[in-house]
């Protein structure tokens, strides 16, 4: 592919990455694999060049771009070789037009970037938020001994957390075979800590999607105990048994609850955990790094219906919560909505519950609990907070 046609690759993608933000398509990566699945022709070289030109142009544009031509002039008005390779060629993108619309810089929809600056994030923070996520894995020490992967680097406060190159093909090392690796950020590594999870102890994970957290549950407990990780959505929590398998995590157990049943079917586990994981669904402010076009599909309404959502998975945790256990909530957002008012929220409503101060490698105060940023701590954004119940 000449670099005119790497470009006009880009805009028929971005063309298709803006429809799915607005109707709650598929996400950018599973458009991009899509798009070259059909077109053979393309090599290694012509998708990685494509890729990067597309996510460029998503990570510049604050505001869903009226179209992928408009992204990618936004991306040539800072790019000379990108603005060049609108030259009418074979394959290659229309001459640019006086008057064509192009898409403004930004961080976030404007709403967004309010809410975040109500939330205490200002605007020094904001372009970390968009900028690429670096690659962390966690080393299992239940199965093996020392890891070694050529340019890692150790993660400050984190002795089982690596940060690799970027482009590091994991899944092709001997160590993520053998289960002694897991992709993990080192954020999500540091709020699992909140959990203070031990042998012996039954934790639930409540919203354990793919099962990240579990997995890191298990290896601290050193196989002696119960994790119960559960989600509602069969497709991702699916992912988790071969991951366990891998890993030795023997310790997990897995269960598909319904979506307005949660409740009944954990009453086996009513009153009996020492410590129930809520990470909750969220907007996943804290992860545009890795989902850039992330931000043009959330709204207000889905705002107000994931908070509805994360007090209901509040309730349901709280049920299961021994005397003197707790819950640790955890959203990878940096809205208060979703995260210090939701806590704060939870500790009014339920008499006797109480805020644990947190000793982690990283965050800073905010309202009951801990914030994490990119910006701050070079992790994805998180809020944690340890929510003690009654003796």
């Amino acid at each position: 592919m000449t670099p005119a046609a790497r470009v006009q690759a880009a805009i028929e993608l971005l063309d298709a990455v803006i429809l799915a933000a607005r109707e709650g398509g598929a996400a950018a990566d599973t458009l991009i694999a899509r798009y070259f699945a059909t077109r053979r022709y393309a090599g290694a070289k012509d998708r990685r060049a494509v890729r990067a030109l597309v996510y460029a142009a998503i990570r510049r544009a604050g505001e869903c771009p009226l179209s992928g031509r408009a992204a990618m002039l936004g991306l040539a008005a800072d790019d000379p070789e990108v603005r060049a390779c609108f030259d009418g060629s074979p394959h290659g993108p229309a001459a640019i037009a006086p008057g064509e619309a192009v898409a403004d810089a930004g961080a976030a929809p404007a709403w967004l970037l309010a809410a975040l600056a109500a939330s205490g994030v200002g605007a020094e923070e904001w372009p970390a938020l968009v900028d690429r996520a670096p690659l962390d894995i966690r080393i299992n020490r239940a199965v093996g001994g020392a890891v070694m992967i050529e340019g890692a680097q150790a993660v400050p406060g984190l002795p089982d957390a690596l940060r690799l190159p970027s482009g590091t093909q994991v899944d092709q090392l001997a160590d993520y075979r053998d289960g002694a690796i897991e992709v993990q950020d080192a954020g999500s590594q540091i709020v699992t800590l909140a959990a203070r999870a031990a042998p012996g102890q039954h934790i639930a994970d409540l919203c354990a999607g793919a099962g990240g957290k579990s997995l890191a549950l298990a290896a601290t407990m050193a196989g002696q105990g119960q994790v119960l990780a559960t989600d509602t959505d069969r497709a991702r929590l699916s992912r988790l048994a071969p991951r366990a398998a891998r890993a030795g995590a023997h310790i997990i157990e897995t269960r598909l609850l319904n979506p307005g049943r949660e409740a009944a079917m954990l009453q086996d586990w009513t009153a009996r955990a020492d410590c129930v994981l809520v990470d909750a669904p969220c907007s996943g402010t804290g992860t545009w790094r890795r989902n850039p076009e992330a931000r043009w599909r959330l709204t207000p309404d889905r705002l107000t219906r994931l908070a509805a959502t994360q007090r209901h998975v509040l309730d349901v945790a709280a049920a299961l919560v021994k005397p003197g256990g707790a819950i640790v909530y955890i959203v990878c957002s940096l809205l208060d909505a979703e995260g210090a008012d939701q806590a704060a929220a939870f500790l009014e409503g339920h008499s006797g519950w109480r805020a644990a101060p947190l000793d982690l490698p990283a965050g800073q105060a905010h309202g009951v609990g801990l914030r994490l940023t990119p910006r701050h701590d070079s992790t994805d954004g998180f809020f944690v907070a340890r929510l003690e119940a009654p003796c």
